[in-house]
């Protein structure tokens, strides 16, 4: 679907008026600073995450850059891929699994590249209401409400259950190289539960898992899960309020309580497309820091008009209030249990657009646990590999441009090496290094751990 808005229709509608506004754009641009293309094509999911690009888009950012984007809601990401890919779209929202598994090979082979990030902590795993029903009496309570985090030692009970009666145990999420998968097998597994390997035989990732992991658009999660086709799913919102307010389903652990910040979606670029039009490029990220910034402003004072926008049917089309909680920082668990989530759907602050080699490392980690990736590498695979998609140099540069220009303030840039510090902000208590990857594995109980010498 199209979205444009109407300055930009009176554009399509008036060529001599946009020539002229083109031309008085390049004539005030710095010297060397002439954008290579003004005209551009973004992509998006259905999901509150999209949130930099619609709000850069409606808030005209772009245009102020001196761009002149399209939006266009994708049907899932397979979708999304492959149009970067083909060049069908110069760029979209997307999993950050994507660009890196692409990198390496891991279904389609193409060299994207990541400049920004989406935001941080914008997903949540549900079950259904029965499953919900028969882990609830395993859970402590305080103040007779269930005590989070609620770890996966409790979902295990119902999964032995159901195989002893011969049943599978199905959970959904959106697709094989998603934070979502990633962070529903983390939960998995840090509750004792297997949730399965890939491998050359087994493209599904079921081999010797306790569960039945498929994939599902987002927007279809909470119709399938009250068809009772899955017993619940990992998405982002606001799929998981959805499933709420139908009454079809419970949340049960929200990203932010799996790993205090579970870096989400990124935007992605071909590489060649990045090369071409340097300006260009640096022009679309610095209006996604600045929708980014508007985004976490004054403590998300934003966030109830975002909610307007965001339910519009062109972009995630839910209702208002199911969007309004999860990003105002109100997240509705079940009737009568909303809790205070100040960490979820972070855009900005505390550097939640920044591309960090760090983040693209741990994507890999997960990728090698789970089979997707082969073969062990030595550590400094990982850092080349994470190198060549995530380009915070791409950032620095947009945010420094945009700093001089004085049209918005920043915070202060994160250390130049790209990594953040070592954190065991995890539900499982284990540290997280990412210059150290094959010592990161080696702590984790279930999964691929075969390591190697650091090299």
């Amino acid at each position: 679907m199209l979205v444009m808005n109407p300055t930009f229709a009176v554009r399509r509608l008036m060529p001599l008026m946009l020539g002229v506004l083109v031309t008085a754009l390049s004539v005030n641009a710095r010297a060397g600073d002439a954008l290579e293309r003004q005209e551009l094509k973004f992509g998006f999911i259905k999901l509150t995450d999209c949130a930099p690009l619609i709000v850069a888009y409606e808030k005209g950012f772009f245009e102020d850059e001196g761009l002149y984007v399209t939006l266009e809601a994708q049907a899932n990401w397979k979708v999304v891929l492959d149009r970067v890919i083909d060049g069908s779209l110069d760029g979209s929202h997307m999993l950050p699994g994507q660009p890196l598994s692409a990198a390496i090979g891991f279904g389609t082979q193409a060299a994207l590249v990541t400049p920004f990030a989406m935001g941080v902590n914008t997903l949540a795993i549900t079950v259904s209401n029965e499953v919900w029903g028969l882990m609830k009496p395993k859970i402590a309570t305080d103040s007779g409400k269930p005590l989070h985090p609620i770890k996966a030692e409790a979902l295990k009970p119902v999964i032995d259950t159901f195989k002893t009666a011969g049943k599978k145990f199905n959970l959904a999420m959106v697709f094989p190289t998603s934070t979502h998968n990633y962070l529903l097998r983390y939960w998995l597994a840090a509750g004792g539960v297997n949730p399965g390997y890939y491998s050359a035989s087994d493209s599904t990732g079921q081999t010797d898992g306790d569960v039945l992991l498929s994939v599902t658009p987002p927007p279809q999660m909470p119709a399938t899960l009250e068809s009772g086709t899955i017993h619940g799913f990992s998405v982002g919102e606001p799929w998981n309020q959805q499933a709420v307010r139908k009454g079809i389903g419970v949340p049960v652990i929200t990203a932010d309580e799996i790993w205090q910040r579970t870096p989400e979606k990124i935007f992605g670029m071909r590489a060649d497309f990045v090369a071409k039009n340097p300006n260009t490029t640096k022009a679309v990220v610095k209006a996604l820091i600045r929708a980014a910034v508007w985004l976490d402003a004054e403590n998300g004072a934003n966030r109830k008009e975002l909610a307007q926008i965001l339910s519009r049917p062109d972009y995630v089309g839910a209702d208002v209030a199911v969007i309004e909680g999860p990003i105002t920082g109100q997240y509705q668990f079940e009737a009568g249990d909303v809790r205070a989530k100040p960490m979820f759907n972070r855009y900005y602050g505390e550097h939640a657009s920044y591309p960090f080699y760090s983040d693209a490392v741990w994507y890999l980690t997960q990728m090698r646990r789970w089979g997707q990736i082969a073969d062990a590498k030595p550590d400094a695979w990982y850092a080349d590999v994470a190198q060549k998609v995530y380009r915070p140099d791409i950032y620095r540069t947009a945010a420094d441009a945009l700093q001089a220009s004085g049209k918005v303030k920043l915070e202060a840039l994160p250390a130049a090496d790209g990594y953040l510090a070592p954190n065991a902000g995890f539900i499982d208590g284990v540290e997280f290094d990412g210059k150290h990857p094959n010592a990161y594995l080696a702590k984790l109980p279930i999964g691929r751990k075969d390591a190697v010498a650091a090299k």
